[in-house]
């Protein structure tokens, strides 16, 4: 769960969608369009590190890397799905390629944390990098061991590499977060300072203002 000065909210976010739930994603971007899946903690933070890259159209927080079908946030939470919060991102290829959304990836979480990313505990915050071919497979696999060669991380990458399959679309209130409650405490204390932290280290092109 996230931190403990936001388990109120949630509780008052949840009860006045009592009923509201996940829904199936389509996979099948646009004509000259592409889209990419990854697990690294808290969508909140995810989408909002993926939304500023430049090529990137949007970013859609959701769950997916289980098996219950159209689970809710709280189901996820439980950890007891195989689910992970997860973003998936629609981009222009011709701009940005998979394999530096790839890089974005890696530069933007801890991937040496298993179940755990800063202070979020438990399998829905595994790190997952997802590939929708072969292509894809390797540049994911070749990224973690160039990283491992260079010795980037002190301990080392748990990564799964999974197949992307079914993604749910996380419930209205989650996405664009931290656009909308840029003041709410978790967002203040750590996805805008692991935003931050990103910022400095990746080399790739950021949107202006971003």
């Amino acid at each position: 769960m996230k931190l403990a000065s936001y388990i109120l909210v949630l509780f008052t976010v949840l009860s006045c969608n009592s009923n509201a739930q996940s829904t199936k994603l389509s996979l099948e971007p646009k004509k000259g369009k592409a889209i990419a899946v990854f697990a690294e903690g808290c969508f909140w933070c995810s989408e909002h590190i993926f939304e500023a890259v430049v090529g990137v159209d949007d970013a859609v927080s959701g769950y997916t890397g289980g098996t219950t079908k159209k689970p809710s946030y709280e189901q996820v939470s439980s950890h007891k799905t195989g689910h992970a919060e997860a973003v998936a991102v629609y981009y222009d290829p011709k701009v940005v390629s998979f394999k530096e959304l790839v890089d974005v990836f890696f530069a933007s979480h801890d991937p040496t944390t298993p179940n755990r990313q800063g202070p979020d505990v438990g399998s829905s915050y595994r790190s997952i990098a997802f590939y929708r071919n072969p292509e894809e497979k390797k540049i994911i696999l070749d990224k973690i061991k160039e990283l491992t060669a260079k010795k980037v991380f002190p301990n080392p990458i748990v990564t799964e590499v999974k197949p992307l399959m079914a993604f749910y679309k996380a419930e209205a209130y989650h996405q664009d977060y931290i656009k909308y409650h840029p003041n709410e405490p978790y967002v203040k204390g750590v996805s805008i300072p692991r935003y931050n932290k990103f910022k400095k280290t990746y080399k790739g092109k950021l949107k202006p203002n971003s």
